[in-house]
């Protein structure tokens, strides 16, 4: 159900939470990890004059105003979820596309050693991983399962 916490975060900023906001909000917060074809599909199941460019105007909005985040976790389309969550990582399994979330604080390391030796401040809430989960566990050398 929606956050009454949206309807404030967006009022503040001068917006209403319209049917169309809450209903992408929901979507994304159901969803977790959703593209925005993904999110279409949950919000036409209540409202099918939804179109996509709505869609796509609404997390535009929503993220400008820091309601979503988006990451890239493949080749196609940002994957949004609820900004309010804790800043993570994504460790994405190239087999069966599960998605993991790790605290941003696992790459501090790394991160501090870009800011030194590079001045480089990064975003690591964008930044996907791409290997193997545990589930489908590592391939043999040779290839054989």
């Amino acid at each position: 159900m929606v956050s009454s916490d949206w309807q404030t975060d967006l009022r503040k900023r001068g917006y209403r939470l319209t049917p169309q906001r809450q209903l992408v909000l929901e979507a994304v917060d159901a969803l977790e990890h959703a593209t925005p074809d993904d999110i279409l599909a949950e919000v036409r199941r209540t409202a099918h004059g939804v179109n996509i460019s709505t869609v796509y105007r609404t997390l535009e909005l929503l993220e400008e105003l820091g309601l979503v985040s988006h990451a890239h976790l493949g080749h196609g389309a940002p994957t949004y979820h609820l900004a309010d969550r804790h800043h993570h990582m994504h460790l994405v399994c190239r087999d069966c596309t599960t998605v993991i979330e790790v605290d941003v604080a696992m790459a501090a390391g790394f991160t501090d050693e870009l800011r030194r030796r590079f001045g480089f401040d990064t975003d690591m809430k964008h930044f996907a991983i791409f290997g193997r989960c545990e589930q489908c566990g590592t391939p043999e050398p040779d290839g054989a399962p």
